[in-house]
């Protein structure tokens, strides 16, 4: 079993002239191997000049190069196609549930105070089918996947060191979104909230105090000395969930050199526990930012998943 992951993210800045460097565009391909722990990553950052990315106005289509996510002529099927010397993927993708839209009357809350919020949607249930390539051997594949759409103007308040984000499909059809905004005096942002997403596609929001996370372990980067945790429970009485999530690889630590040396942990979890009061297995994604070098802002903010 593989786990990618896909982020594409523009930069802009306002200028007049056509060839100035206004817009850049970033883009990130993460490449996990279950049975064997292999971590793989690469990134590509250009500007929209001579077409070579971009993002239309007019429907759902964003590139850089020969990476590219866009909506088929079907109105239905996300295709995703990205590729390296080393690895690759090409997929088509269907969402088996309606968008979820995070946060209350669809505004999610980063902060108190004007401003300190950013929109944010889900597809957490996308199937398909497509290809992945390692060197040079390609497989066919089936394929589970989580999109996300999050923007907005504000970075992260100064108060505030990074966040831990959670995205978990289960086996018994729901899905959890949950993040907690780190503070710098160790303190976690009262703001921070969650989505379950019920199998029926209904969701809820879940506010912080309905939900705790705490980690079981820590893992140090041999590269950058950052000390990540490593391996969490995550709990809601309310929902009947407590889950344990465990890393499918130690080093799953992207290191950018296009976004200004940002250095963040992402990667892949398996999950196993109760959920809705009954057993449950499932695989989930989780972000780390903030743990070494500045974390990357709200309106950066990378969205696969």
């Amino acid at each position: 079993m593989t786990f990618f992951r896909v982020g594409i993210n523009p930069l802009r800045r306002l200028s007049t002239s056509r060839w100035a460097l206004h817009t850049v565009y970033f883009a990130h391909l993460a490449l996990t191997e279950k049975e064997s722990g292999r971590f793989r990553s690469q990134e590509k950052a250009m500007r929209p000049a001579l077409d070579l990315a971009g993002a239309e106005t007019e429907r759902y289509r964003v590139w850089l190069d020969r990476w590219s996510v866009e909506l088929g002529p079907d109105g239905k099927t996300h295709r995703l196609r990205a590729t390296t010397p080393e690895f690759g993927l090409s997929l088509d993708l269907v969402s088996r549930k309606p968008p979820v839209i995070h946060g209350q009357g669809g505004v999610s809350r980063k902060a108190a105070g004007v401003g300190r919020a950013s929109h944010y949607y889900s597809l957490t249930r996308m199937e398909g089918r497509g290809t992945v390539s390692i060197g040079k051997e390609k497989w066919e594949v089936g394929a589970r996947a989580w999109m996300d759409h999050e923007f907005g103007s504000n970075q992260l308040a100064a108060e505030q060191s990074g966040w831990d984000w959670f995205s978990l499909q289960l086996e018994n059809g729901r899905e959890w979104m949950l993040y907690i905004l780190r503070r710098r005096d160790g303190s976690r942002e009262p703001v921070s909230s969650g989505t379950v997403v019920f199998p029926d596609g209904r969701w809820e929001h879940v506010r912080l105090s309905e939900f705790q996370v705490e980690p079981t372990g820590v893992w140090t980067s041999p590269r950058t000395r950052a000390r990540y945790p490593a391996g969490w429970v995550i709990r809601s009485r309310r929902h009947g969930m407590e889950l344990r999530l465990t890393p499918v690889a130690a080093d799953q630590e992207l290191r950018s050199r296009t976004m200004g040396g940002v250095t963040y942990w992402e990667g892949a979890v398996t999950v196993a526990g109760t959920d809705g009061g009954g057993p449950v297995r499932g695989e989930g994604y989780v972000e780390l930012t903030g743990y070494t070098g500045p974390p990357p802002g709200v309106g950066s903010a990378p969205q696969p998943r």
